[in-house]
């Protein structure tokens, strides 16, 4: 991949855009999901899980996907190889469970059993077929498959170019980061009556933040004189906030919780920091740089500085954003509902790095083992309280996108009056329209 495949854009702003329209239609028209359905969904790259869910011969994963369903093998030879899951004999579902494992699967209607390489092996009655037995011969329909980061893709468009053509420079973004060694320590989908791109226009900004999140900005700069705003040729962008406080703190010169139990973790006196809190940054990273190793955080030596400290959020086009912490990697993933255009459901996942001698996370939903955590499904609405989950911003999110949702019928919205800072909003819109028109 070329140089200038992995860099920016260069005038990564509203001078790069054309200034498409973002019209309300786009959030609960059927048609338009339609649209998304034939010239975009069937032809990006779909995450079906982690590579750490198949770890043996014949362990499996479904991926449900609108009315798709993809069922991904782990091979006898240790490959990993994805299939429609649809018996080729009159449709039936075969896998219906989240995951499994075995020799197979057996169809529940007449029986049919295919192995795990998609050939077919049983049949009843094989005799009774014009064409011969159908045995060894007949397999499952076979999608691309590929694995980046410890994550399972597939597509569904059989002439799809390479994944690492799709992710772009995303790799090399996350290459201080030992993904595919993470654990993931939360595993939720909630249901949210929202279109699934309220994810993809609230991650591409942080003009949100001093409203939505103001609980964030003793540790958070949200100032986008001081962020780093990025848009990537293959429909990806990126955006890097500081670690520190933010001007529009209550007290920004001061050192105020939780950042003041954060550098009391890496012995750092909160009152040494007294009317400059904004040098507590720099001050962590020395410590965790300094530190980390002797107590457990291997992984600092990989960590350029900024990245010990700064929140690096990847909005990986159409509908995946990863945001690495020193903590570790967040997942967001919002996905259409099979019908409605106005409801979608939202993955929340923390992959967390080992750190030797402790067996415990910290995590927006509350300490958590560090283990492979079990799936939880929420439903996010009034009279449905998540608990543990109460003041987080990503709470605060779906709060946000039920009210815009309501708002994007009204014909006092006609398109989005955007900020400078907001112009990858408007990119990704622009970058679904290539889809939709035949440009990409």
């Amino acid at each position: 991949m070329g140089k200038d495949e992995l860099s920016p854009i260069a005038g990564s702003s509203a001078s790069a855009l054309r200034g498409d329209p973002i019209t309300g239609d786009r959030y609960y028209s059927r048609d338009f999901a339609q649209k998304e359905w034939d010239h975009m969904w069937t032809r990006i790259w779909h995450i079906a899980g982690r590579v750490s869910e198949i770890p043996e011969p014949g362990d499996y994963v479904t991926h449900k996907f609108l009315r798709e369903s993809v069922v991904v093998f782990r091979q006898r030879d240790g490959g990993i190889r994805a299939f429609y899951n649809s018996c080729r004999h009159r449709g039936n579902r075969l896998a219906w469970a989240q995951s499994g494992g075995g020799d197979g699967l057996t169809c529940s209607y007449h029986g049919w059993k295919w192995g795990i390489d998609g050939v077919l092996e049983h049949v009843q009655d094989p005799e009774d077929f014009d064409d011969g037995n159908p045995c060894g011969r007949l397999k499952l329909v076979e999608v691309p498959c590929d694995t980046w980061g410890g994550f399972i893709w597939y597509t569904m468009d059989q002439n799809a170019g390479p994944l690492g053509d799709y992710l772009g420079p995303i790799p090399h973004l996350f290459a201080n980061r030992n993904l595919e060694d993470m654990v993931r320590v939360v595993w939720r989908t909630f249901d949210v009556d929202a279109n699934w791109k309220f994810s993809s226009d609230n991650f591409n900004e942080s003009y949100h933040l001093p409203t939505v999140h103001p609980q964030l900005s003793t540790t958070t700069d949200e100032d986008y004189l001081n962020t780093i705003f990025e848009m990537y040729r293959q429909g990806h962008n990126r955006m890097i906030e500081q670690g520190q406080p933010s001007m529009r703190a209550p007290r920004p010169n001061e050192v105020e919780t939780p950042l003041d139990a954060m550098l009391q973790q890496w012995d750092l006196d909160p009152a040494e920091f007294a009317g400059r809190s904004r040098d507590t940054r720099l001050a962590l990273q020395r410590q965790r740089r300094t530190l980390g190793p002797a107590r457990g955080y291997g992984y600092v030596e990989k960590l350029a500085d900024d990245e010990l400290t700064d929140f690096f959020h990847h909005t990986m086009f159409p509908n995946v954003t990863l945001t690495g912490t020193f903590e570790g990697v967040h997942l967001f993933r919002t996905e259409p509902h099979p019908t409605d255009p106005e409801k979608c459901t939202f993955d929340y996942w923390f992959l967390a790095p080992k750190v030797e001698g402790q067996d415990e996370v910290v995590t927006i939903c509350g300490p958590r083992p560090f283990e492979e955590a079990e799936f939880e499904f929420h439903h996010y609405g009034s009279g449905n309280p998540i608990p543990d989950m109460m003041d987080s911003f990503l709470i605060q999110d779906l709060s946000v996108a039920v009210g815009q949702q309501e708002g994007f019928h009204s014909r006092g919205y006609t398109d989005a009056h955007l900020s400078g800072q907001e112009s990858r909003v408007r990119r990704f819109h622009e970058e679904l329209n290539d889809y939709i028109e035949g440009r990409r």
